[in-house]
């Protein structure tokens, strides 16, 4: 018996450690075929303690509503590294039954360590397991965050934790028994009553025939896993053991935060494209999947198929086609399986000819040239890797990147896919167009002329200044207001506009306003994916506010519009924009504390807040909105339960604002719903897309009677407004 054990182990390892040597090396072919992703290295001292710290506090994991699941799986993942020695000791004792690692094997706190983690990683897989048994897609659905993942590879993985574990302790109570006939010691501190109940009357022949029997057991369960590994080196579920540490590592930001505010610039071969000039060869997004850059095809490899990006998506939860889990997947299943044909110097010309020669591609299996035939953005009908209703129905409302535990920067690849798909293809939802037409001839979506941006300027009873007729220079002025096109054309969002500056006036605040000389960010053009008009408009801005102004040695800028702020904050430094840029409710939220407003006046009405996803997600300010809601007297908060970094798109950004949604539910009917479960008799908010968004529904739900004629829905400067007068 100890011989076939032996041979069997020995055997077993053998053929695992080889198959996973191999497959390293195309694993790592298969990544490093993609594009250069430079600012991937910078400041590895914090790159290395963000890694320590979402690691070890499984802060990633451990989010509001899955706490218990954060922690069954930190349980999992340390017994995983932990308890690799014991795989060491069950070789050993293949030829010795006795066998304990030199130095450390009869040391009591690592025998007590290892049992623990053993119980631990046990309960904890068991209860991970029951997690999964109790949303499964059979039972739920499209609602099951599992839906679309790869179910066999994941119970896989499961059983093989758990059986190692069994086998650990089955091993521990027969080492105990051997070792001192099951009497309780620290040292077996938990297998001490599996000895006792399992090993009590066993001879020294039968414990020696036990411990080569699991020890092989464990073995051969240990490495059928890194066969299995091995052969499907797109399991992600099992890969991401090993990737997680390197895909965190060399995530977008230095400092360990999401992905999310600025877009990734537009890079060719990992250079910047000059849009004045560009390079003919230039790439302009990622046509195929070898167009992504390797920090793309690691993150694709990277995804554990969890679902909760799946689970929080707005698209996903109205029943679009949009899953950012099974994008993922199948722009990782089409990057492993057409990595053969890449590799062998496949691909197409600008002409569409292919490039490799027929020698080049004759040792290509033909499901591999299959595979890297099929169309990348089209219809299913089609075969396409990725389907355009799925591309387009994105928001880039954030919240995929927001809940991945492993840092997947969902947002920034499905623009790149767009950019493509805009720049080279033209091929886009046709009333975007429109929308593109109107800022490229008018400077805003609307298609207004510039003129009409001050109309609202003569609708109130107090001075706002404007630059240029009332103010020949900022040197006294202390906030530029950046009004926005919304802002300043759109009826609904226009009373944000006054409200807001109505409380500059009343805190004494000294602003300007840039009239008809602001034009469009361009961020609906460079989220729809058209990053040349977004260049356009940006450098346009960026030069004119400089001229403005001048010398002045702090530029601060303030916006009621989230999406204004994040590109004018985030994404203008990218074409030499640097300025200090703050929402209108960090402003109102500091003029409060200030004593500079002081709301007097009771509001008695319940509220519910939405938070727009550019102003939290994107940039995480979430307390200023809430705290100015606080202040004002008689005002009662009730939060929807999807609020904060878990909030609900409105459905506006992504420019699906001048989209048609013709797919499922309206997410921002979705939206109004929650809102109304609260019982509210305001719904408020801080931004003039959701607030055109959610108002277009309460405006349905009136005509329809459902909702009372007094419902509204207002920005938050509104309502401060209010008490404070």
């Amino acid at each position: 018996m100890q011989i076939a054990a032996i041979i069997i182990s020995l055997g077993i390892a053998a053929v695992g450690i080889a198959l996973f040597g191999q497959v390293l090396v195309r694993m790592y072919r298969t990544i490093t075929m993609g594009q250069p992703a430079p600012g991937r290295t910078g400041n590895p001292w914090a790159r290395t303690r963000n890694l320590v710290i979402e690691f070890g506090a499984h802060t990633r994991l451990a989010r509001r509503g899955k706490r218990w699941i954060g922690a069954a799986h930190w349980f999992v993942m340390v017994s995983f590294g932990l308890l690799f020695l014991t795989l060491v000791t069950a070789f050993g004792q293949l030829f010795s039954a006795d066998f304990q690692l030199p130095l450390i094997g009869h040391w009591w706190p690592y025998q007590f360590v290892s049992e623990l983690f053993t119980v631990a990683g046990l309960i904890a897989i068991v209860f991970l397991m029951g997690i999964r048994l109790k949303n499964l897609p059979s039972r739920q659905g499209r609602k099951s965050r599992f839906f679309g993942s790869v179910m066999w590879q994941a119970y896989y993985v499961e059983y093989t934790i758990l059986g190692v574990m069994l086998c650990i302790l089955t091993l521990r109570g027969a080492e105990a028994a051997l070792e001192n006939g099951s009497r309780f010691s620290m040292e077996y501190f938990f297998s001490a009553p599996i000895a006792q109940a399992l090993f009590k009357h066993a001879s020294v022949g039968t414990l020696h025939n036990v411990i080569w029997a699991v020890a092989t057991l464990k073995i051969v369960i240990s490495f059928a896993w890194m066969i299995t590994i091995s052969l499907n080196s797109n399991m992600g579920v099992a890969w991401h053991r090993f990737l997680a540490f390197v895909n965190i590592w060399f995530k977008k930001k230095e400092d360990g935060s999401t992905a999310l505010g600025a877009l990734n610039p537009m890079l060719s071969g990992g250079e910047p494209i000059d849009f004045e000039d560009p390079d003919e060869d230039a790439v302009f997004g990622v046509g195929k999947v070898e167009d992504f850059s390797w920090k793309g095809l690691l993150d694709f490899s990277t995804c554990t198929e969890c679902g909760r990006c799946q689970e929080q998506c707005p698209a996903w939860n109205t029943e679009k086609p949009l899953s950012p889990k099974l994008i993922v997947l199948a722009l990782r299943d089409n990057a492993h399986a057409k990595a053969p044909y890449v590799l062998a110097g496949g691909g197409l010309d600008m002409a569409g000819e292919e490039k490799a020669t027929e020698e080049m591609l004759k040792g290509v299996p033909q499901d591999v040239l299959a595979e890297a035939a099929r169309p990348f953005v089209g219809s299913p009908e089609d075969n396409a890797v990725i389907a355009a209703e799925a591309l387009w129905s994105c928001t880039t409302c954030g919240a995929c990147v927001e809940q991945c535990p492993v840092d997947i920067e969902h947002v920034d690849h499905i623009i790149d896919m767009r950019r493509y798909q805009v720049m080279i293809e033209s091929a886009f939802p046709s009333e975007a167009g429109t929308m593109l037409k109107n800022i490229e001839n008018k400077g805003n979506p609307w298609g207004m002329p510039a003129k009409k941006r001050l109309d609202w300027v003569s609708e109130v009873d107090f001075p706002v200044p404007v630059f240029g007729e009332d103010v020949e220079n900022l040197d006294e002025i202390e906030y530029l207001y950046w009004v926005g096109c919304a802002g300043s054309l759109e009826d609904r969002a226009k009373k944000t506009t006054k409200a807001f500056a109505e409380l500059l006036n009343i805190a004494g605040v000294k602003f300007a306003i840039l009239g008809g000389e602001e034009t469009c960010t361009g961020d609906p053009a460079r989220r729809l994916g058209n990053e040349f008009l977004f260049q356009m408009q940006a450098m346009q801005n960026v030069e004119m506010l400089n001229e403005v102004f001048g010398d002045k040695p702090t530029k601060k800028i303030v916006a009621t519009c989230p999406h204004c702020f994040n590109s004018l904050a985030n994404e203008y430094p990218q074409v030499g924009g640097q300025y200090e840029v703050i929402h209108h409710t960090q402003l109102l939220d500091t003029l409060v504390n200030e004593g500079r407003l002081t709301p007097v006046t009771p509001i008695d009405q319940n509220i519910t807040y939405h938070d727009p996803c550019y102003l939290g997600r994107h940039n995480k300010v979430y307390t200023p909105p809430r705290e100015i809601i606080a202040k004002v007297p008689g005002l009662r908060n009730t939060e929807m339960h999807r609020c904060k970094e878990k909030g609900f798109c409105c459905g506006a950004g992504g420019a699906r604002m001048w989209m048609e949604e013709r797919i499922g539910k309206r997410i921002n009917t979705e939206r109004v719903d929650e809102a109304l479960s609260t019982n509210p008799d305001v719904i408020s908010t801080a931004c003039p897309y959701c607030l055109v968004m959610l108002g277009d529904s309460i405006t349905a739900r009136k005509q329809a009677g459902e909702v009372p004629e007094s419902m509204e829905v207002v920005d938050v400067s509104q309502l401060l407004l209010r008490s404070v007068k």
